[in-house]
């Protein structure tokens, strides 16, 4: 057991020469993109259209969120389904074209480029999502097994190709008219897909197995995560074809309800699943993996904010609202989960063959907690204190929340480093 908690299971899966890319990538991504945050801090004064505010979204949603979660999924896909990944070659070939495009993506929204960099970047990006959906489609067909994780992990990897591939649309519809209107005008749409399709659907699909399993709870109401399924496609459907029907601001409440009904009973399935844990002692990585479920009501307020706001006063209310999803919910998620499977991953690498020895450490111990501890306050202090500089637009406040965060970020590439490199002690 990995733990004491769960993810046993995992110890015939993934090969970890598949899987450990992708962590190494997403953790120099979220380096970098915290670096341009602290060189781009005068993003709260500009439009969200901005190049800057463009290519730290991006470099945020897809070179970190979106490469760790596809690194994970092929390491955790087998334990949803019961069953077996459909095929490494395909989880290696999308890691290579993602890999390749992000940076291309990135650049060429850096500079503005509307040409081949942001056009190639686009399309390779769309090659390695097209060799992950085959491979998560693949694989739940294949499996045995049809229960409601299934059904997240095949919906969420439909929604990051419909994601990417409307985002490719509007690449190339900077030069050539493909849409009726701008892409620009496509743009909520494009987030949305992502953001609920894709981020929120794969998040609460994996969490709702891996936390009561690191919690040792014995809790599980499927009923409950197909209403939460539910509620998330049918917001995503509905606000998709009122937005393409151009109505009025009053009636996106209606898909906005409806994801924060799932939001709240999803908490509430967190709550009920904390509350019977076996284990009592509950450890800081599924610590900060639970703030992230309270950090995501934030970004729905923010939404709320938007809908009431004025067009000149919904700036800021913009900016918080993205920097809530990218900075906020899913970086707390993924700076816990990374310290929960990434050292079984190496630990089965490294002690496979050697796991009777009583000389082998528990996987907890192959990363530094006392990093993980201060990487944790630095985070929290980071977020906190950039979101009330966007509000205030306060220089000093922005500047010393960026450096808060970078140095989370510096904190958390180290321990990542100290992970991927262990080594058996003679």
């Amino acid at each position: 057991m990995f733990g004491g908690g769960g993810l046993g299971g995992m110890q015939q899966t993934t090969s970890y020469k598949v899987v450990l890319p992708f962590y190494a990538y997403a953790a120099l991504s979220f380096l970098v993109a915290c670096i341009l945050l602290l060189f781009h801090t005068n993003l709260a004064d500009q439009h969200y259209f901005f190049p800057g505010t463009l290519s730290i979204t991006h470099l945020m949603a897809l070179g970190w969120c979106t490469m760790i979660i596809m690194g994970a999924s092929h390491q955790l896909v087998p334990v949803l389904i019961e069953g077996k990944l459909a095929s490494e070659r395909l989880a290696f070939l999308s890691f290579l074209f993602c890999a390749l495009g992000i940076p291309l993506l990135v650049c060429g929204f850096y500079e503005f480029n509307t040409g081949w960099p942001l056009q190639t970047g686009a399309i390779l990006i769309n090659l390695g999502v097209i060799c992950f959906l085959a491979n998560m489609l693949s694989s739940v067909v294949q499996s045995k097994q049809r229960d409601v994780h299934s059904w997240y992990m095949a919906a969420a990897s439909l929604w990051l190709f419909s994601t990417t591939f409307f985002g490719l649309l509007l690449v190339f519809n900077f030069q050539n008219p493909l849409l009726p209107k701008g892409s620009v005008s496509y743009l909520s749409l494009h987030a949305h897909m992502g953001l609920a399709g894709w981020f929120l659907l794969l998040v609460i699909g994996v969490a709702s197995r891996l936390i009561p399993m690191f919690l040792i709870s014995k809790y599980t109401n499927r009923k409950r995560l197909w209403w939460v399924f539910g509620l998330v496609n049918g917001g995503l459907i509905t606000f998709i074809l009122m937005r393409l029907a151009g109505l009025n601001t009053f009636w996106y409440y209606v898909p906005l309800l409806m994801v924060l009904a799932a939001i709240l009973l999803f908490a509430g399935y967190c709550r009920a699943a904390y509350k019977v844990r076996i284990r009592k002692n509950v450890d800081a990585q599924v610590n900060i993996s639970l703030i992230s479920v309270a950090q995501m009501l934030l970004p729905l307020i923010a939404l709320a904010g938007i809908l009431v706001l004025k067009p000149e006063h919904q700036t800021e209310t913009v900016l918080v609202y993205g920097f809530c999803i990218f900075f906020g919910w899913l970086s707390a998620l993924i700076m816990g989960m990374t310290f929960k499977t990434l050292p079984f991953i190496v630990w089965n690498k490294v002690y496979h063959h050697k796991a009777h020895a009583s000389a082998a450490p528990a996987p907890k111990e192959l990363f530094n907690e006392k990093i993980f501890g201060l990487m944790k306050k630095l985070y929290l202090a980071g977020f906190v204190v950039f979101i009330a500089g966007i509000f205030l637009k306060t220089q000093w406040l922005l500047i010393l929340g960026a450096s808060a965060l970078l140095l989370a970020a510096i904190l958390y590439v180290t321990n990542v480093g100290i992970t991927l490199t262990h080594k058996p002690k003679s």
